[in-house]
């Protein structure tokens, strides 16, 4: 819904309801089977390095300069969306698409005929830079939440309790700071077999004049629905994993 919101120009209603009518309940699953790819490569790295590569900076402290726990995350973030890229090419060209799906090798062997090895990288610089900015916003502003809650409420750090709030300040912080990010990969990925951008600036700029600087947080109440529950579950996930691993919390 969020990526059609983004292409379309629609609002929340209008883009559900014709989506449904035009397309069945099924059109809202399309693209999955890339969407779980792009989690398994980009989402393992992007959550389960952080704590190393945070430590390895210096910052595995509460009284740590936030920067460097923001550091930690973009670093961790723009490697995980590198190695996910393709993935995300072809989600995003299955979400757009309202006609019939191919299978998934039809899928490949017609967008590679068309554009090359190079075309699963389309959009790479907006795609880096988005998920630096969500990562870091994500692991940094959710570390340093959890800092707040425990000295607020006595609770500890592994707390589920603490782990539940601290993802949902951290999901709504992302959502603010990654919507023009994701509205310009969007509209990258989703260029077809035209070059209608030459890069991320280029997009911004046109975007901006053709539907105004709000436009870049257009599709923000769906893109919310989905961080809040998703940081969620994989904090809450990680968390325990840390902890059946013997290692301390985040």
């Amino acid at each position: 819904v969020k990526t059609r919101m983004q292409v379309s120009g629609n609002g929340l209603g209008a883009t559900v309801g014709s989506t449904f009518a035009k397309e069945g309940a099924g059109a809202f699953w399309k693209g999955i089977v890339w969407a779980w790819g792009r989690e398994a490569s980009y989402a393992s790295i992007k959550l389960g390095a952080y704590a190393p590569v945070r430590d390895a900076m210096g910052a595995s402290s509460k009284d740590s300069p936030f920067y460097l726990k923001f550091a930690a995350g973009a670093l961790t973030g723009g490697v995980g969306s590198l190695v996910g890229n393709p993935f995300d090419v072809l989600k995003t060209m299955a979400q757009t698409n309202s006609g019939t799906s191919k299978g998934l090798g039809a899928t490949l062997t017609d967008f590679h005929a068309k554009n090359g090895f190079g075309g699963f990288y389309r959009g790479i610089s907006a795609n880096i830079m988005r998920a630096c900015v969500l990562n870091a916003t994500k692991m940094g502003v959710y570390d340093i939440a959890k800092g707040v809650v425990t000295e607020s409420t006595g609770w500890e750090r592994k707390d589920l309790r603490t782990t539940f709030c601290s993802a949902m300040v951290s999901g709504l912080a992302m959502t603010c700071t990654v919507s023009p990010f994701d509205r310009v990969r969007t509209a990258l990925m989703n260029q077809g077999d035209q070059k209608l951008y030459t890069g991320f600036v280029d997009c911004a700029k046109q975007l901006a004049a053709r539907d105004g600087p709000l436009s870049f947080w257009r599709g923000f109440i769906p893109m919310w629905a989905r961080f809040a529950p998703t940081a969620t579950i994989q904090l809450v996930t990680i968390e325990a994993l840390y902890g059946m691993c013997g290692l301390k919390s985040i």
